[in-house]
């Protein structure tokens, strides 16, 4: 195989946000979890709202398979549920970025921590969570997914991301919406803790 081969290949395994028309008054969302824990959850939850068709798509990780790329949806926003008690839930996150167009770090990308309250969390790896969404000038969203309360929360959190993504929101575009809602890093994220 020529190296010119091996481009095509990665071009066409790379998730692409224009590459398909939208539907009438409906939206797409992939949710992106190594660990399958909290995104069924979620994904009832979102179905379950009834101002938008809102179509979920379930992944463990990216690239997604290329045998039903023509009958994908468009994808409108994908969100990375990274639960913060797992070095690997972390490392799937990130190592699957590379498949993602850069356009959709125009606002079609986020990320959903869970278990950042869990005293078993290393600070270093909530600060490279935070780094990581910060560098790519992506919203951080954090939710609690063991009560039914978390999960209603999120779902409320993630639509409204998704509406302005899908361009469902007529005031407010998803560039905009990132702009306001990316995460930074404070000044001294570089500092040890005085724990």
């Amino acid at each position: 195989m020529k190296v010119g081969d091996l481009s095509v290949y990665i071009d066409m395994s790379l998730l692409k946000p224009f590459s398909k028309l939208p539907a009438l008054n409906a939206a797409t969302i992939l949710l992106v979890e190594r660990e399958e824990r909290f995104q069924q959850n979620l994904a009832d939850a979102l179905v379950g709202d009834t101002t938008v068709t809102v179509n979920v798509r379930l992944a463990k990780s990216l690239p997604l398979p290329m045998d039903n790329e023509e009958s994908r949806p468009r994808i409108d926003l994908v969100v990375f549920i990274i639960n913060l008690t797992s070095e690997l839930s972390l490392k799937s996150a990130e190592a699957s970025l590379k498949y993602l167009d850069p356009g959709y770090f125009l606002g079609k990308v986020c990320f959903l921590a869970t278990n950042a309250r869990n005293t078993s969390v290393p600070t270093e790896r909530l600060d490279a969570m935070r780094k990581l969404a910060a560098s790519l000038h992506c919203p951080l969203l954090f939710a609690e997914d063991q009560t039914p309360d978390g999960v209603n929360s999120a779902t409320e959190r993630l639509l409204t991301v998704l509406k302005v993504a899908a361009g469902l929101v007529p005031t407010a575009t998803a560039l905009y919406l990132s702009s306001l809602t990316r995460c930074t890093i404070p000044p001294d994220i570089d500092q040890p803790s005085f724990e």
